[in-house]
């Protein structure tokens, strides 16, 4: 290979081994490069690149190695004797500051095509997908796309429910009543799946009851969130699925990681009831911003370590996000702008989600003190999941979790308990 700018003879410089060039020749190259884009100068009139899709995860935090092996033999002991002696189907992650101190993946992602769980299962989130609406609310805030004292008239202006702010559905505090009930007692085509929009129309035709005034008291209510992820189309002009697969799964590298529509129908990982039981798909599998984000434990370690930095969220609007709002009643349990919180009177402050939707169950605490994350997600109905992730919190802080109560959400109706639609075991003969 030649040598640049090798020597220089009067008025020509050598470049690559005895190729003379003119030093008028020179200047214009220099020039052109400066002129032209795309040769290794900029143009003014370029736009930038988009920076706040760029995402850098803060670097995980080894465990040293008697650090690990303890937290390690702690987790198998737990889990080995809890849950994964039930008939658990799904993936656990264990980790602190980013660093996976437990990782496992037990049944089946498919029982009637005999698919095992590997890590790259894509599993239903159900209420933990909360956390991907009210974030993305929040950034639109946070860019002043929107703000928390909007009205939701502003972009439903017929909406026939006034008085109630992008706030109070974030809180859960709207006092509207819940779509999966006013849906399931309508005369709703049961064999058409409802969308957004559906649901939105049938509360302007049906106009259900209020189950109270707005901002008088905290009701979990999932409307609330489906007409987050509405606002959220109406102010970027994206679909909620697109949206959020460009502004945040991909930036973050969450590549298994989706919201669910109808094309997902034939692909999507099933789930059954606790005796195996297929779990067949009903007529409110078609909406979402409440529900619908299907992912993995992998993805969602990704998701929590981009809470620790500032790019998804500033501070200030971070802790309005895990600041409790609800204090009518006394007790531990609060709820923040998309996030359960648990505050101890120690301190301590647990700042979570769980899920259930159909056989789908979901379990995201994240324990800031110690900077802990546990994940665990299953496709069999399986109550444990709750109370083992509660109880995994002790293992690292004064947490408290020897007893409480299970809290799976109110996303699933009341009649999930029904008949399974199939069964994979008449199926796979």
């Amino acid at each position: 290979m030649g040598k640049t700018i090798k020597q220089q003879t009067g008025s020509s410089f050598y470049f690559c081994a005895g190729k003379s060039v003119s030093l008028k020749n020179i200047i214009l190259i220099l020039i052109s490069a400066f002129l032209l884009p795309g040769c290794g100068g900029s143009d003014s009139h370029a736009p930038s690149k988009d920076d706040s899709l760029e995402y850098y995860p803060p670097t995980p935090v080894s465990l040293d190695r008697s650090e690990f092996r303890r937290y390690y033999r702690l987790m198998t002991d737990f889990f080995d004797t809890t849950l994964l002696e039930t008939p658990f189907s799904g993936g656990i992650i264990i980790a602190k500051n980013g660093s996976i101190i437990y990782e496992k993946y037990q049944g089946m992602a498919d029982l009637q095509h005999k698919i095992p769980m590997t890590d790259s299962t894509s599993l239903h989130m159900a209420s933990t997908g909360k956390t991907f609406t009210a974030t993305a609310v929040l950034r639109l805030v946070q860019e002043g796309g929107l703000s928390l004292s909007d009205s939701v008239n502003k972009f439903f202006p017929d909406f026939p429910y006034p008085g109630i702010t992008v706030k109070m559905l974030l809180n859960h505090r709207s006092g509207l009543p819940n779509y999966l009930y006013f849906m399931s007692n309508s005369d709703w085509d049961k064999k058409r799946k409802a969308t957004n929009e559906d649901v939105i129309k049938m509360m302007y035709s049906l106009k259900p009851n209020r189950v109270s005034s707005p901002n008088t008291r905290f009701t979990y209510c999932n409307t609330n969130f489906l007409l987050l992820a509405s606002i959220i189309e109406k102010v970027t002009g994206t679909p909620f699925p697109q949206y959020m697969e460009q502004k945040f799964f991909i930036p973050l590298g969450m590549t298994h990681t989706y919201v669910f529509t109808l094309k997902d129908t034939l692909t999507a990982t099933p789930s059954s009831n606790y005796n195996g039981n297929y779990w067949d798909y009903d007529f409110l599998d078609g909406t979402y911003g409440d529900k619908n984000v299907y992912s993995t434990p992998r993805d969602m370690l990704k998701w929590d370590q981009s809470l620790y930095t500032d790019q998804a969220l500033d501070p200030a609007m971070k802790d309005s996000a895990f600041t409790g709002y609800s204090f009518e009643k006394p007790g531990t349990h609060n709820y923040g702008l998309g996030w359960h919180l648990e505050i101890l009177p120690n301190g301590k402050k647990v700042i979570y989600h769980y899920g259930k939707w159909h056989g789908f169950n979901a379990a995201f605490a994240r324990l800031t003190d110690e900077k802990v994350t546990i994940i665990i997600l299953g496709n069999r109905f399986n109550r444990s999941i709750y109370g083992c992730a509660r109880r995994a919190y002790d293992f690292f802080g004064e947490y408290k979790q020897d007893r409480g109560h299970d809290n799976p959400e109110a996303d699933t109706l009341e009649n999930d308990a029904r008949k399974p639609a199939k069964s994979l075991k008449k199926e796979s003969k």
